[in-house]
């Protein structure tokens, strides 16, 4: 399992940044997601944790919409920091 892999990234310039920002919450979905993922490779019929993953990702595509109307910018740059693939529909 993919434990914090990489938390050193956004932890060494969000150490004293707001825990609420947006950039943060983000960043904890993403270690969700990619934690639940590598789960659900091994356990393929876990449907609890399946769902779990489909309202994580639901959750981090609102934040992620909402970050890119208001700055773009600031969205751009954390896509590229969590190496996310860019919303189809925003």
């Amino acid at each position: 399992m993919v434990k914090n892999s990489f938390l050193p990234v956004i932890s060494q310039e969000k150490k004293e940044e707001n825990r609420g920002s947006i950039e943060f919450q983000v960043f904890n979905f993403t270690n969700k997601i990619r934690r639940l993922t590598s789960h659900l490779e091994l356990h393929r019929k876990d449907y609890l944790s399946q769902r779990g993953l489909r309202k994580i990702l639901g959750k981090r595509q609102r934040l992620l919409s909402y970050l890119s109307k208001k700055n773009v910018i600031r969205y751009k740059k954390l896509i590229n920091q969590l190496n996310i693939r860019e919303s189809q529909t925003h």
